[in-house]
This record gives structure tokens, sequence and C-alpha cells, in this order.
């Protein structure tokens, strides 16, 4: 899903994030931490934001061999790759009793759909960003021996004329099949991906996903889920059967900034984003009357994009970017709104010198912010929930049940010998929370 933000690494940044990864991953799955909690997927996501320099130098060749597949104590290893307009990610993981463990993961900013709203082509130079980043996702996911992977391209690919030409040279290079996703399939596994964290007590939710060229917002009924308690996956994603009403709105935090400026933003520029992106809200507003529907019901916004995380991170006053802490957090909106004025109002060095934004994000994130005020004025609730969560945990879930992995007699064999009650990181132990996060996904 979609980070507002860039980073370019090279081959020995990236074995650094590799080996850092791998490492981690390991202390992880040793703890048993369970679903998108894990280490693995905070270092590689938290390794991203460090804003290492750009560079290509020294790239690593691999051979495009497929990943071999291995089932470990009848536990198979699933693999899920969220090639975004920014950001390529990567989780690997294995089922466990409720949720799944994470035991490798990547996260790179790679800005593949820098330009492209402007020339309708990938440039050379992001495609050798992201051909680098991808060779240590081909390179990860064989040392794991993934069994099932699903692969997927977002909007980047989807607009680019030369979108399907570059996933055949993915194909080539790296081993890796990328499938182009619809817009409705990329809402509704980011739906899924962050299920646990919707309050069932409300009455609606609205699951947004402010992407780098797109962004897809999904309104929920909760009344039609209300009743379902379950824990296992297949529970989890009959959330999907609560969609009321979705879109997709053709703008992202990319192609906003590439119109109205990103490094230094007048009031009047943000201003201009806002009413750009209300005209879309107006439209689907007007086709489904969301705003009457949801009178006097209670309701709450369910953020998954890397904007709502950044905008968290600087919220908490984090001194550097930590998902246990992010992921699952509670912002009230006039709070969110506090945070978006005081970025808007810095200049582009004061945003670099910020912990939780850096290089990489500080001529985007005043975008997201843009996107964010629209969708709260349209929609004015008093509650905001951030998940550091979305396109890849929906893929693990969907993938896990539709094998039909997470049945409990099934679960219980996990490799490790995992104890029956162990709690998960950021979980719950003896009734007392652990963390800043949820245990299950």
């Amino acid at each position: 899903s979609s980070e507002d933000a860039e980073g370019r690494s090279g081959a020995g940044q990236g074995r650094r994030d590799d080996d850092r990864g791998v490492r981690k991953s390991r202390g992880a799955e040793a703890r048993g931490a369970e679903t998108g909690q894990a280490g693995a997927g905070a270092t590689g996501d938290d390794a991203a934001r460090s804003g290492a320099p750009a560079g290509t130098r020294g790239r690593r060749r691999m051979r495009p061999t497929p990943p071999r597949r291995r089932v470990a104590n009848g536990v198979p290893v699933y693999g899920a790759l969220d090639l975004g307009t920014n950001n390529c990610r990567l989780l690997v993981a294995r089922p466990s009793r409720r949720g799944f463990v994470v035991i490798d993961a990547f996260s790179r900013i790679i800005r593949l759909g820098e330009g492209v709203s402007q020339s309708g082509r990938l440039s050379d130079a992001a495609i050798e960003r992201t051909l680098d980043a991808l060779r240590i996702c081909s390179e990860k996911m064989m040392r794991r021996g993934v069994a099932r992977s699903r692969l997927i391209a977002t909007e980047a690919c989807r607009i680019a004329g030369n979108g399907q030409e570059f996933l055949d040279r993915v194909r080539r290079e790296t081993g890796l099949e990328l499938e182009i996703v619809s817009r409705e399939t990329e809402a509704r596994l980011a739906v899924s991906g962050c299920a646990s964290l919707i309050d069932r007590n409300c009455d609606w939710a609205l699951v947004f996903d402010i992407g780098g060229g797109s962004s897809e917002l999904i309104w929920l009924d909760l009344s039609r889920w209300r009743h379902r308690r379950g824990r296992n996956f297949r529970d989890r994603l009959a959330v999907q059967n609560c969609i009321h009403a979705w879109t997709s709105l053709p703008v992202g935090v990319v192609t906003l900034a590439e119109r109205y400026g990103g490094r230094e933003v007048s009031d009047d520029a943000f201003e201009a984003m806002v009413a750009h992106v209300t005209e879309f809200l107006e439209a689907f507003e007007r086709k489904h009357g969301i705003r009457s529907r949801m009178a006097r019901r209670a309701m709450h916004l369910l953020g998954t994009s890397g904007t709502v995380t950044t905008l968290a991170g600087v919220h908490l006053r984090l001194p550097r970017y930590d998902r246990s802490r992010v992921d699952g957090c509670w912002m009230d909106t006039d709070a969110v709104r506090h945070v978006s004025s005081r970025l808007a109002s810095m200049s582009y060095e004061e945003r670099v010198a910020e912990p939780c934004i850096g290089t990489e994000r500080a001529d985007m994130v005043v975008a997201g912010c843009a996107i964010l005020e629209a969708l709260m004025r349209m929609w004015p609730c008093e509650r905001l929930r951030v998940a550091d969560r979305g396109l890849r945990e929906g893929i693990l879930a969907t993938l896990m049940a539709e094998d039909g992995v997470m049945r409990p007699h099934a679960a219980a064999r996990r490799p490790g010998g995992g104890r029956k009650g162990r709690a998960p990181c950021g979980g719950v132990r003896g009734g007392k929370r652990r963390g800043g996060g949820t245990a299950k996904p």
C-alpha cells in the first residue's frame, strides 16, 4: 500500500537492511511474535524511514530463479509483496495459533511512479531503483522457502503505458511474477489487512489508504459484522461483506505534490490541494449519501497509509519511528488537524529534521495532510485510528484462509513448539496489554 515518501538505497544499504531484518526477524520468531506486530515487520519498515542515502552503485545481480517451495513441519511459509507508487514492501510469514508469525520483512521507498502523471510512463531511473528492491525481495523469499505467495502491483503500473513491459522485465531478472490488481481488489485487501483495528462498537467506519498515485476509500456498515466474534481469519475476512460503498480517487501524495508543490507549501496551495480532492469526494457523496446515513450514529476513521503513521509518530513525539507505538493508536481529529497545520507551516528543512519524517517524506507529507483534511471536512467525526498494516496483511490472511491452515489443530503444531497461551508481541498476557499495538491482524 502506498507510502508517501522517497528513499533511494544502493545494494550495500540493501544488504545491511537485509541482514538486520534477518537477525531481528529470527528473534521475533523465537518469541512467538504474531501478526504484523513481529519484530521483522517493524524492522523492515522502520529501516525504510531512516532515510538512507541514495545510490545504485554495486548493484547485485540475481539469477532469476523462482522461490523454492518448502513446508516446515506441515506448516507452509507465505509471502506477500505490495509494489506501490512509492514503496516496495514484503512480508514473509507462517500461520500460528491466532494469526501469523512474521519471519522476514522488507520495505524500501522506490518512488516507482515518479513523473508518471506527466509522462504516462515509468522512468528508467525509477525502474532501476525498483528492480534493486525486488531482487532483495526475491532473495528473501528463496531463503525463507516461500510455498505460496501473492505479489501485487498497484496504481503506478496500472496507469503507466509501459507497466506490463516493466513487469515482464521483473519476471526475467528476478523470477517474481507480479500482477496488476484492480482498484476494488486493492480496497478489499486493505480492509482485510486492518480488520482487527475496527471498533465494532461503532455503526460506521471509513477505511482509507492515501497512496502515491491513488487513494482508496471504503465505507463499512458495521451492523452487518457485529454478530461475528470469531478470531480466525475467515471471520475477520468477513468484514468485506460490510462494505457499503467504496471508491478509488485518482489522486495521491505524489500526483498532488507534483501538481501543487511539496517542498514549500503556502496556505493557498494547501487549500487548493484540499479543494482539488474535495471535488472527487463530493461526487462520491452525491452518489451514496453517506453523510445523511451517518448522522447521529457512531463512526470512526481508520487510516492505513504512510501519511497517518507519519502524523501519529510526530504527534507522539517519537525520537524515531516505532511501529509498536503507532500501529493501533487512536488520535482525536483535533489532534490530527493540529499536527497537519504544524507540518504545513514548517519549511522543508524543518520537516526533514523531524525524526519520523526525514528527507524521504518531507516533500510529500503535506500533500497527504491535505487529502486527510478533505476527508475530515466531508465526513466529520471525532476519532481516527492509525494502522501500520494493510495490503500485505490482507494478502496473507486471504491466502491462509483459502488454504485452511488456520484450523486450531493445525496451528497448534506450528514450528518451534510454541506454548499454548504465549502472548504475541504487543499483545495481551494475563489481562495486561504490553506495548502499543494490537495482538491480531
